[in-house]
């Protein structure tokens, strides 16, 4: 009996969470998502086969997709500027589009021929465009930073850094680089899962080890946001194991030098994605993966299922009430009310 008035209660709590949810779908189409921005009141998206479009956050019937390029690139990346998208196709070769947000006519304004390019995530820093792609042959970090000020030019970024056979990153929500101020934070994966810093002050690049799952291709860190220079969060797992849940959620309070292990063993599983709460200074984070959508009250140490929606890749905040996620041939968005307790 003790038992399953436990279960009950529970199941009860579990319930009065989800009334504080509400779900709407604003896209269907025929299309994988896994990178998204928000802009003059619309969300915009890339996606599988070569599509690029936006759906108005308060009109769905206002929308409008366009092919970027002739042939079916796959696109797991997008930024934004005050006029211009960017959008970086992975495999290779990877063409680099400008798009124009007024017109949404686009162009190529860099091509990497390079076997090994695969570009996993496109962040702007509010000056400079960077893009993480796997390494060459010879394990040297590839870190592309470029900005339109005047004309286009692009620097790869080496530093003499190497990354470990096996070692690379997940393009699964365009949110394995983060940054603020003069930092950039990357987040890798595979036979090791570590965090690349680079201080955009001195150039210079340190790595740092983490408690996370890794060892094989599939394992590592997905994800990763800092709220400021020094707290931070990081999630990811085992996509082809789906529901394990041991080392998947990590913080850090010193900008990346150290990592703490949360909620292991007592979470939903692999995520995909993670996004800091605005005006809620870090207390608050919101993660989404395969199976379920996330939420922590305590700054990443404990976790509730909030809607059991599957499919879905990327989120990313409206305001502090509202999301917008994106998958498997969906666009959704969901209100969060003010107070989760």
């Amino acid at each position: 009996m003790k038992k399953f008035l436990l279960y009950i209660f529970a199941f009860l709590n579990m319930w009065t969470f989800a009334q504080k949810v509400e779900i709407q779908t604003l896209l269907n189409d025929n299309i994988s998502i896994r990178a998204l921005e928000i802009w003059d009141g619309k969300v915009w998206y890339s996606g599988t086969d070569s599509k690029f479009g936006y759906v108005n956050l308060c009109d769905s019937t206002d929308k409008e997709q366009v092919k970027l390029f002739e042939k079916n690139l796959q696109f797991r990346t997008l930024a934004q500027n005050q006029t211009h998208f960017y959008a970086i196709n992975i495999e290779s070769p990877a063409y680099f589009f400008k798009i124009h947000k007024k017109t949404m006519q686009s162009e190529i304004i860099y091509t990497d021929s390079a076997k090994n390019a695969f570009y996993d995530a496109l962040f702007f820093n509010g000056e400079n465009f960077f893009s993480f792609s796997d390494p060459e042959e010879n394990l040297k970090l590839k870190l592309a930073k470029f900005s339109d000020h005047n004309k286009f030019e692009i620097n790869f970024l080496h530093d003499e850094v190497k990354l470990k056979k096996g070692e690379a990153a997940f393009a699964a929500s365009n949110t394995n680089i983060a940054g603020f101020k003069n930092n950039i934070w990357i987040a890798t994966g595979g036979i090791a899962s570590r965090i690349l810093k680079l201080n955009l002050t001195t150039g210079k690049i340190q790595i740092f080890e983490t408690p996370f799952v890794q060892g094989t291709s599939s394992q590592g860190i997905y994800s990763i946001d800092f709220l400021d220079e020094n707290f931070g969060i990081a999630v990811g797992g085992d996509y082809t194991k789906q529901t394990e849940d041991i080392n998947n959620i990590a913080t850090t309070k010193n900008g990346g030098k150290t990592w703490q292990i949360q909620a292991s063993g007592k979470n939903g599983g692999y995520k995909t994605c993670v996004k800091f709460r605005p005006n809620s200074k870090g207390k608050d984070v919101i993660a989404v993966g395969d199976q379920n959508i996330e939420f922590s009250e305590d700054y990443g140490k404990t976790w509730k299922t909030i809607s059991e929606e599957k499919g879905l890749y990327v989120c990313d905040w409206i305001d502090e009430n509202n999301l917008v996620f994106a998958g498997k041939n969906r666009i959704i968005k969901m209100k969060i009310n003010a107070k989760t307790k």
